[in-house]
C-alpha cells in the first residue's frame, strides 16, 4: 500500500487551521508567525521557502521572509537572527540552508546554534537534538522531516514497539533523530552509514526501514524483508528525457521492486516531503502557543524575609537582603531585553517602546495611595504603598506595581528622610533609590539652569546691541547665505510672520523677532539645586564687570520645584514633553506678551537634556515586587505625583490580554504627595485629565496616633518622649481627630472612587483604638477599613489589605472630574476650596484678580488649578487642624506653569528652597572603607 503523504500532510494542516481559529477565538491577540531568514537567490532555496510561505497562508500562520544578500557573513545573519529571537512576535525561526558557497559546515552550525532553542522550529538546534537523543530530555522541538516519518509510520498501524528498525543515514537532520524517534518508541534499531558492511543483510531483517542517504534508487526490493513498511527520505534527480526539464525525482529506494515487497511504502514525491512542511506548521503553532502559556504565565519570584522581632533601621533592613538582579525582574513582569537599559545590577531605564508593544492589553487596576492630612508623627503612606504591593505581588500572586516619587537631595540629607518606605516595606536598593538613582534629577537641574543662564544672556544681548547687530547674531550669514534655525519659524508664526527668507523682513518686523523685550520685574524661573542652600533663596546675578551693570535680583529653588520636573512628571512622550518644555513661561514681554523657552531658543535643547530622563526607571521591593521610580515635583507648588509615563507603563503590564480571565488583572498602586486634599486631588483633577486614566480606587493611609494629633492632642517636639495620649489608649481625643479622616474619605466620594482606610499599626496602638478607627471610617463612607502591620511584617501584614482591595476594586471605575475645566479660573479655585477644603469661599487680592485677568486674555484660562498651600491643614493655616470650617481662603496671587499645563494659585508663603538645619541627617551618613557599604541612611 502506498503511504500517502499528501493526503496525511493536508489533515495535519486542517487541524493546525482550525486549532488556530479557536485560539483566535478565545484570544485575539493569539497569531503564530513564522520567520524564515534566507541568503541569497537559490532557485531551489527559493522553492523550498514558496512551500513554506503558501502552507502558512492556508493555516492561518502569518509568516516574515528576510532576505539578505548572497555575499551576507555568518555574522550577519547571526545578527538577524538574535534580532527574531528577541522579537516577541516571532514564534518560530528558520534558516534556510545553505547560506552560500563562501560559508562551510562550521558556519551553517554555528548560524543554527544561534537559533533560541525555543524558537527552533527546524528542531536543528543541538540542545533539541541532544534532549531528542537522551532517555531523560525532553525535546523542545522534534526536526520536521523526522517528526513527518513517525507520523507516516504510525499511519499505517504497523506495531513499532519490538520491531526491527533499519534506518539507513546518520545525519543529525534526518538519521539520527529517526533513530532516537524510533529507539523512544521501543523500537529495535540497527543505524548504517557509508561503512557499514553487508548492508543488504541488515536491511533483509527489518521490519521497518528508512533510508536517508541521498543516493538514487541504492535500495533494491531484493533487500527487503517482505512485509515491511518503507520510508523512502530521499529527494534525488535522475536524468529522464522523458521530462521537460531532463530529470526527475526518485528516491533512495528502487520504488518498483520494492513496492512489490514491502507492506507499506512512501512513494516519492508525494511521501515524507509534504510532510515535513505540514509538521513545520506544527511546529510553529506549538512554539507559539508555548510562547503565549509562557507569557501569560509570568510570575515575580518574590523574596522571603528574614523578619526580626525587634524591627532593625531601614539601612540595615535594606542591606541585609540580596535584590534579584534588575534583568531578572524585568523578564518576570513581561519586559523584553530590547526595553530594558540597565544602571548597574539593580535599576533600569525602561524604554517607552513597551507601551506600543503592548498597546492592546486592557489596563489593570489603578489604585492611588494618599493619606489624611500629615502631622510630625507621620502616616506612612509611602511604607503603605511599599507593603500593599508586597501584599498584591508576593503573597496574592498578583502582578502588582508600585509607582512612587524619586526623592530629592533635600530630605534625604535634611529633616525628613528618604521616601523609600520603611521597616520590611521598602523599595531597594534603598541608599541608590535616595541618592541619585539614575540621575532623573541631575538632568532636570541642567535643564532648568540652561533655560535660566539663555535667559539671562539674551536679556544682556538685547541691552548691548542694536536692532540689527542683534538680528546678524540671530541669523547669521554662513557661506554667503542666511537661513532661520527650524525652532526660529515657531517665533515668526506666533508673531504673524510668514516670511522664511531671513533677507525678508522689514526692519520693523526684525525689530519684532529679535528683540524678546522682557520685563525684568516679570521674571518667574529661577536658577535650582538638589540641595538645601537656604543662602540663595535671593541672590543677585550680574556682578560682575563683564555684564556692565546688568544687576537683578533673582534666587534658586530646589531641584524638584522646577516645572521641568512637573513636565517630565505630566508628559505623556518624547514628542508632548518637547512642546511642553518649548510652551514653559519665563517672563512677560513689555507689551505684556508671554515670553516661552521657545521663544529664547531653547526648548529642542531641553527635551535632549531629558531625553534619557523621561524613561520611567525600574527596582524592586524588599520581596522583589516591582517599582517604578519616576519623577519628583513639588507636591505644594507642583502636583506632588509620580511620572504619567511610569503609570501608564505599569498599567500595561499588569493588564490583561482580550479573553483572560479576571483574576489575571494586575494592579497599579501610585502615590499622591502630602494628604488626599493635595496629592490626591491633584492626582484626580490634573493628572488624569493629562493621562486621560481612570482610577479605581483611593487608599487613605492613617495611624491613631496621626488622628489623636488632629483631635487636639499635645503638640510634639522633636527629642522629647510623646505625650501618654499618643502611647496609651485615648478614645476621646481618637474619636476628634476622626473627623480629618472623615472628610477625607467623603472628599474622595466626590470624584467617584472606591475607598479604603488602612489604618497603620503601631505597637502601642489597643484593639479599641483600631476597632474605632474602623467603625468610624465604615460609617464615614468609606468601602472598607483595615488594619495592617506592614512595616513590621512586610507584605505578610497587608494582606488582609489586599484582599479587601481586590474585592473592592470589582467591576468598572465611577471617576469623574470635580470641575470643568470651561468654567472661569476664580470658580474653579472656589470648588476646590468649597468642596475639598470645606471653605466659605475664597478672597482674591488685588494681583491674583489682575493675574487671572492676564491669564484669561492669553488663553489660559482652560488649565486646571494646582492649589499651593501649606499640607498640614485643609486650610490654608496650618494651625488650623483636624476638619475645619468657617473660613475663607485668602489667594495671595496665581501663577502660570504653561508647560507643565496648570495655574497654581498662592494660598500663603510656599517655601521653594528648604533649609538645612541644625543637626541635619547628613551628621550620621557615610561609607564603611573596607565594604564602601552606605551607612547611617536612616
Amino acid at each position: 500500500m502506498l503511504i500517502d503523504g499528501t493526503a496525511i500532510a493536508k489533515t495535519v494542516r486542517d487541524n493546525i487551521a482550525q486549532k488556530i481559529k479557536l485560539l483566535k477565538s478565545q484570544h485575539p491577540r493569539f497569531q503564530p508567525q513564522l520567520a524564515i531568514v534566507q541568503v541569497g537567490e537559490r532557485p531551489d532555496s527559493s522553492v523550498y521557502v514558496r512551500m513554506k510561505t503558501k502552507a502558512a497562508e492556508e493555516v492561518g500562520i502569518k509568516y516574515n521572509h528576510v532576505t539578505l544578500p548572497a555575499a551576507s557573513t555568518v555574522e550577519q545573519v547571526v545578527d538577524v537572527v538574535k534580532r527574531l529571537n528577541s522579537d516577541e512576535n516571532t514564534s518560530g525561526i528558520i534558516v534556510q540552508l545553505p547560506l552560500g558557497d563562501h560559508v562551510g559546515a562550521e558556519g551553517e552550525r554555528t548560524v543554527t546554534e544561534a537559533v533560541s532553542p525555543e524558537k527552533d522550529v527546524d528542531g536543528f538546534h543541538a540542545y533539541n537534538i541532544g534532549h531528542l537523543s537522551s532517555r531523560a530530555g525532553s525535546a523542545l522541538f522534534t526536526p520536521c522531516t523526522p517528526a513527518g516519518v513517525l507520523r507516516l509510520l504510525e499511519s499505517t498501524g504497523a506495531p513499532i514497539a519490538g520491531a526491527n528498525a533499519v534506518v539507513l543515514g546518520r545525519s543529525d537532520i534526518v538519521g539520527n533523530p529517526v533513530a532516537a524517534l524510533l529507539r523512544s518508541k521501543d523500537a529495535t534499531v540497527t543505524q548504517c552509514h557509508s561503512r557499514t558492511q553487508n548492508l543488504p543483510d541488515i536491511v533483509k531483517h527489518a521490519d521497518v526501514l528508512v533510508s536517508a542517504i541521498g543516493k538514487p534508487e541504492f535500495v533494491q526490493g531484493s533487500w527487503i524483508k517482505p512485509g515491511a513498511v518503507v520510508i523512502d527520505v530521499g529527494t534525488n534527480y535522475i536524468p529522464d528525457s522523458t521530462k521537460k526539464s531532463g530529470q526527475r525525482l526518485v528516491g533512495d529506494v528502487e520504488f518498483a521492486s520494492a513496492s512489490n515487497v514491502a507492506s507499506h511504502i512512501t512513494p516519492v514525491p508525494g511521501g515524507v516531503g509534504p510532510m515535513t512542511v505540514a509538521q513545520l506548521m506544527l511546529n510553529t503553532l506549538l512554539s507559539a502557543e508555548r510562547q503565549w502559556e509562557q507569557k501569560r504565565a509570568l510570575k515575580v519570584k518574590p523574596l522571603l524575609l528574614d523578619i526580626k522581632e525587634k524591627v532593625p533601621s531601614d539601612i540595615e533592613i535594606s542591606e541585609a537582603q540580596t535584590p534579584k538582579p534588575v534583568t531578572q525582574l524585568a523578564h518576570e513582569i513581561g519586559l523584553i531585553p530590547d526595553e530594558l537599559e540597565s544602571y548597574g545590577k539593580y535599576k533600569a531605564k525602561v524604554e517607552l517602546s513597551v507601551l506600543d508593544r503592548l498597546s492592546s492589553r486592557k489596563d489593570g487596576k489603578y489604585v492611588v495611595i494618599s493619606g489624611i492630612t500629615p502631622t510630625p508623627l507621620g502616616e506612612g503612606k509611602s511604607t503603605t504603598t511599599i507593603g500593599l504591593a508586597q501584599a498584591l505581588g508576593a503573597h496574592l500572586g498578583r502582578p502588582a506595581f508600585a509607582c512612587v516619587r524619586q526623592p530629592s537631595q533635600g530630605p534625604t540629607f535634611g529633616i525628613k528622610g528618604g521616601a523609600a518606605g520603611g521597616g520590611y516595606s521598602q523599595v531597594i536598593p534603598m541608599d541608590e533609590f535616595n541618592l541619585h538613582l539614575t540621575g532623573d534629577i541631575h538632568a532636570v537641574t541642567a535643564a532648568n539652569n540652561l533655560l535660566a543662564a539663555a535667559l539671562d544672556a539674551r536679556m544682556f544681548h538685547e541691552a548691548t546691541q542694536s536692532d540689527k547687530a542683534l538680528y546678524s547674531r540671530l541669523v547669521p550669514s554662513k557661506k554667503g547665505k542666511r537661513e532661520f534655525a527650524p525652532l526660529m519659524f515657531k517665533r515668526l508664526h506666533k508673531l504673524g510672520i510668514d516670511k522664511t527668507n531671513p533677507n525678508d523682513l522689514t526692519p520693523e518686523e526684525i525689530k519684532r523677532f529679535a528683540r524678546l523685550d522682557i520685563d525684568a520685574e516679570t521674571i518667574t524661573w529661577n536658577r535650582v539645586l538638589d540641595t538645601n542652600d537656604r543662602f540663595l533663596r535671593k541672590i543677585t546675578v550680574g556682578q560682575a564687570s563683564t555684564e556692565q551693570g546688568h544687576e537683578r535680583v533673582t534666587g534658586f529653588d530646589i531641584a524638584v520645584a522646577s516645572e521641568c520636573m512637573a513636565v517630565l512628571a505630566l508628559t505623556t512622550g518624547l514628542h508632548d514633553m518637547r512642546e511642553r518644555l518649548g510652551a514653559m513661561v519665563v517672563a512677560t514681554s513689555k507689551q505684556g506678551d508671554p515670553v516661552t523657552a521657545d521663544d529664547i531658543g531653547v526648548g529642542g535643547a531641553l527635551a535632549v537634556l531629558l531625553k534619557d530622563a523621561v524613561k520611567p526607571n525600574l527596582m524592586q521591593t524588599l520581596e522583589g515586587t516591582p517599582v517604578f521610580v519616576h519623577a519628583g515635583p513639588f507636591a505644594n507648588i507642583a502636583h506632588g505625583n509620580s511620572s504619567i509615563l511610569a503609570d501608564r507603563v505599569a498599567l500595561k503590564l499588569a493588564g490583561t490580554e482580550e479573553g483572560d480571565s479576571a483574576d489575571r488583572i494586575g494592579y497599579v498602586l501610585t502615590e499622591g504627595g502630602f494628604g488626599a486634599d493635595m496629592g490626591m486631588e491633584k492626582f484626580c483633577n490634573i493628572k488624569c485629565r493629562v493621562s486621560g486614566l481612570k482610577p479605581d480606587a483611593v487608599v487613605i493611609v492613617a495611624t491613631t496616633r496621626a488622628l489623636k494629633m488632629h483631635g487636639g492632642g499635645p503638640d510634639v517636639t522633636p527629642g522629647k518622649p510623646l505625650a501618654d495620649t499618643y502611647t496609651k489608649e485615648d478614645l476621646v481625643t481618637l474619636k476628634e481627630g476622626m473627623q480629618n479622616l472623615v472628610r477625607h474619605i467623603q472628599n474622595s466620594k466626590k470624584f467617584g472612587l472606591k475607598v479604603l482606610v488602612a489604618i497603620n499599626r503601631f505597637a502601642s496602638d489597643t484593639e479599641a483604638e483600631l476597632e474605632l478607627v474602623r467603625e468610624l471610617s465604615l460609617a464615614g463612607g468609606a468601602d472598607a477599613a483595615i488594619v495592617s502591620n506592614h512595616w513590621a511584617e512586610g507584605g505578610a501584614g497587608a494582606r488582609a489589605l489586599a484582599e479587601a482591595l481586590v474585592a473592592t476594586c470589582e467591576g468598572e471605575s465611577g471617576f469623574k472630574f470635580l470641575y470643568d475645566l470651561k468654567l472661569p479660573i476664580e470658580e474653579k479655585i472656589a470648588i476646590i476650596s468649597k468642596d475639598i477644603y470645606g471653605a466659605d469661599g475664597i478672597e482674591l487680592s488685588d494681583l491674583a484678580k489682575k493675574q487671572i485677568e492676564t491669564y484669561t486674555l492669553q488663553g489660559f484660562g482652560d488649565l486646571p488649578i494646582c492649589m499651593a498651600k501649606t499640607q498640614y491643614s485643609f486650610s490654608h493655616d496650618p494651625k488650623l487642624k483636624n476638619a475645619p470650617t468657617g473660613f475663607t481662603v485668602p489667594i495671595r496671587s496665581v501663577r502660570l506653569s504653561a508647560g507643565a499645563g496648570f495655574l497654581y494659585p498662592l494660598l500663603g508663603d510656599m517655601q521653594t528652597m528648604p533649609g538645612l538645619g541644625t543637626r541635619p541627617g547628613f551628621w550620621e551618613v557615610g561609607l564603611d572603607p573596607e565594604s564602601g557599604r552606605v551607612i547611617g541612611l536612616f
